[in-house]
């Protein structure tokens, strides 16, 4: 029995090849994409996640702002790890690490520059529990170690063994050190990537770590992690530590965040990388179950479309002895085998398709069946799905009356009609709110992109690079002076300067610290502000505007800061402020002006007090060249001119440079993709919708075909009959449309406030929105309808 239900079920597909392909690749494209996305949301919820991580928590600072604390640093002090391990019983372990951004290996004759690693206590693996290839870890509690991943060890070495091996390392400085093992590469999914690890004695002899050996809490330049017993009480752990005062500062305070929750939960200032957002997940998580639910939706609407032309068929069924459960038992082997068939092409899709995504996103997403309680649960998943959506149109089939069905004289109660038109104005509810979210997903990454941010970053590229070879510091201070002086020479040349950082550079290279003692004699602990270094050309070389006096005066013991830190200060007049004094770090500072603000962070962020001294660092040299190099073959003409004359200074070193411009819109990476991706399911979800609509249009269609023959024989014309049938579908769009704009309001105006500075959502957000559902509904519907109005009436009224 079961063979024939599947023999007529392939025969039924075969026979109805249109009808077949359009089920089939409407089912197929939201499985493909459900399954994607469900790819990408839980790569993202893997993050850290191993045995053990349950236990490890990362700790952070809170600072005092507005009255109350708020998350303020990623990064703790050198004392903080030690310090908690000995207080608290329920920390079993800690480890503290230097994130190095990016230090030069030579090894022979070859110059390598690799990008995130750290100086590591021993517990390091311990706690993270890496897989060690090579070597052992005892000699990495001795000075001038070092681990290195797979990849970097065959990088630098080849085929050698690694071990034993002396290197260069460049960072600032220059020191020897020995290779003492190689593990497994750190996962891709992980808050804190390292390419390689140097113990963390190293701090005290590494010229380069000179400021910090001490243990102290001055310096909050450290990531620290913790590893709690399974016995242990974290939420009082927690209560604990943040009522802890050891660095005897009632302005900050120290906390604890889950290892897991950091990537998609935390945004702090000197995080070890961007982190990813919750609130994407979550959106696409929504879009992913509301593809698949509109496709099992398409599928119920067009096989009980197709159900009315199978009712000779049912009737034929009965008469000949067939009971309701069979017909039933019949329908759902075709629902199932529908969907299988459609589930393996969209399999098919996810394999064609996930290595384009992968670029996409970045991120390294695949399929794994060999994992098979994952392959079980989608397997399973998709089979309850072709169930609940066969149920509905085999209920409707095997309902058909024997006589009424021999004749073609099919009627469906108005209770499952509303009940189709509900799910129709389901489908448009969600395609309204989501192309409502599409819309303001762009205007606001326009508008970030767009929006003035008080300098100009055009045509401006910075500098960096590692010298090579050993040299005094005033030497190398003396050559850099002379470089710059070279580099104004060159003809395409506007400005030169130097900074410790620029706009758009995140905070790494900032400096951050509370109380400042301000010319009317208060101090002020608890307001955090941060601080950089620069040259005096460096206001013009971005066109920072001042105002309130000028840049620096001859003395190096004087300021500029912004306007959003004049009015901390208590000066609304920035005039007022210029040549008073204000006094940190244990010394005076007079102010030589007030930029006005600029958004040295992004407009995602709002702006922070910010103050400039002069250099007292060489990290990055500002060059800004004019605009008729702007062609690429100028700029390229106009780089290889700069790193002439950069090697003609340093014959020993690396050259790096990054256009600032390009840099600031970088952070803007992630919401752009994100743009995209929703651009694109939401087309999806349109396409889907309209499949929808055009089901139901078609059974309606079917069943007004005598209704239509009578009106064409009556003179109706061909617009009046498409406008019959089209205003009964439109109805039920506006509908959705009218539900869905409060919601699509209330969903985009959440997820706005998760910026400092955000776009409204205008009237033509609506405007538009109800434009393109009316037009896919138009569409949709006339598709069939046109083929309905230009019939031979005759043909109808003869079925009758």
């Amino acid at each position: 029995m079961l063979k024939n239900y599947f023999k007529i079920a392939f025969r039924h597909l075969l026979k109805n090849k249109s009808f077949s392909l359009l089920n089939i690749f409407g089912l197929a494209l939201g499985v493909a994409a459900f399954i994607v996305i469900l790819l990408y949301v839980n790569y993202e919820k893997s993050y850290d996640t191993f045995d053990g991580s349950e236990n490890i928590f990362r700790v952070y600072m809170d600072y005092i702002e507005g009255g109350q604390y708020v998350p303020g640093d990623a990064q703790t002090y050198n004392l903080t790890g030690p310090t908690l391990k000995s207080e608290f019983p329920e920390i079993e372990e800690q480890v503290r690490l230097y994130r190095l951004e990016k230090v030069t290996f030579i090894s022979g004759e070859k110059v390598i520059e690799q990008p995130n690693g750290s100086l590591t206590d021993p517990t390091y693996f311990d706690i993270f529990k890496p897989t060690l290839l090579k070597g052992s870890r005892e000699d990495f509690s001795k000075p001038n170690t070092i681990i290195l991943t797979q990849s970097l060890s065959k990088k630098i070495f080849g085929n050698e063994n690694p071990i034993g091996q002396t290197l260069s390392v460049f960072y600032g400085s220059e020191s020897l050190m020995e290779v003492v093992a190689v593990i497994e590469d750190i996962p891709e999914n992980t808050h804190l990537r390292m390419n390689f690890f140097i113990s963390f004695e190293t701090i005290k002899t590494w010229d380069a770590m000179s400021g910090q050996a001490e243990l102290n809490w001055n310096q909050n330049n450290f990531f620290t992690y913790i590893q709690v017993s399974d016995q242990a009480d974290t939420k009082s752990l927690q209560a604990k530590i943040m009522a802890s005062d050891f660095e005897e500062d009632p302005d900050e305070r120290h906390n604890i965040e889950p290892l897991s929750d950091i990537h998609l939960y935390s945004d702090k200032p000197y995080e070890a990388e961007a982190n990813g957002s919750v609130k994407r997940v979550r959106f696409l998580s929504a879009i992913a179950f509301v593809i698949l639910i509109l496709s099992w939706l398409n599928y119920v609407n067009l096989a009980t479309a197709k159900s009315l032309e199978r009712s000779r068929e049912v009737g034929v069924r009965k008469v000949a002895g067939a009971n309701r459960g069979q017909l039933v038992l019949q329908s759902l082997t075709e629902s199932f085998v529908l969907n299988v068939l459609a589930f393996l092409l969209a399999i098919l899709l996810v394999y064609l398709l996930l290595p384009v995504f992968n670029d996409f996103v970045g991120k390294p997403l695949q399929l794994d069946f060999t994992n098979y309680s994952g392959a079980l649960s989608i397997f399973g998943f998709i089979l309850i799905g072709s169930i609940v959506a066969g149920l509905y149109p085999a209920f409707v089939i095997s309902g058909f009356t024997p006589v009424k069905a021999l004749k073609g004289k099919v009627q469906v109660n108005r209770g499952s009609i509303g009940i189709r038109k509900g799910l129709i104005t389901l489908q448009f509810f969600a395609t309204a709110v989501l192309i409502i979210g599409t819309l303001v997903v762009v205007k606001q990454l326009n508008f970030l992109r767009e929006q003035p941010i008080g300098v100009d970053l055009a045509q401006v590229v910075a500098l960096q690079g590692e010298i090579l070879e050993s040299q005094t510091d005033s030497l190398t201070k003396q050559k850099f002076k002379t470089l710059e002086g070279e580099l104004k020479k060159l003809p395409f040349v506007d400005m030169v300067s130097r900074s410790s950082t620029y706009p758009g550079d995140g905070y790494d290279n900032l400096s951050s610290t509370v109380g400042i003692t301000s010319p009317k004699g208060e101090t002020d602990e608890r307001q955090l502000f941060y601080l950089y270094s620069a040259t005096p050309e460096y206001f013009r070389t971005l066109d920072l505007n001042f105002a309130a006096g000028e840049a620096f005066l001859p003395s190096r013991e004087n300021i500029v800061m912004n306007e959003t830190f004049a009015r901390q200060l208590g000066y609304v007049n920035p005039e007022e402020l210029v040549g008073e004094t204000v006094n940190f770090w244990g010394q005076d500072w007079k102010v030589s002006g007030v930029v006005e603000d600029y958004h040295h962070f992004g407009l995602k962020d709002k702006i922070e007090p910010l103050m400039i001294v002069q250099v007292f660092g060489m990290d990055n040299i500002l060059v800004k060249i004019n605009t008729r190099e702007n062609s690429a073959v100028g700029i390229a003409k106009s780089l290889a001119a700069i790193q002439k004359k950069w090697k003609t200074i340093f014959p020993q070193s690396t050259m790096d440079y990054t256009f600032l411009d390009k840099k600031f819109d970088s952070q803007y990476k992630e919401d752009k993709k994100f743009t995209t991706a929703f651009q694109i399911f939401t087309g999806l979800v349109i396409f889907i919708a309209a499949l929808g609509l055009f089901g139901l249009s078609s059974y309606t269609i079917l069943k007004r075909r005598k209704e239509i023959g009578i009106r064409k024989v009556s003179g109706a014309s061909v617009f009046q009959i498409l406008t019959l049938l089209n205003k009964d579908f439109l109805k039920w769009v506006c509908i959705a449309f009218v539900f869905a704009m409060p919601v699509g309001w209330y969903l985009m105006t959440s997820w706005l406030d998760g910026f400092a500075y955000k776009t409204m959502i205008s009237w033509w957000v609506y405007v538009t929105t109800g434009a393109a559902l009316l037009i896919t509904a138009i569409i949709a519907v006339s598709f069939q309808a046109i083929k309905a109005a230009i019939a031979n009436p005759v043909k109808s009224l003869r079925t009758e």
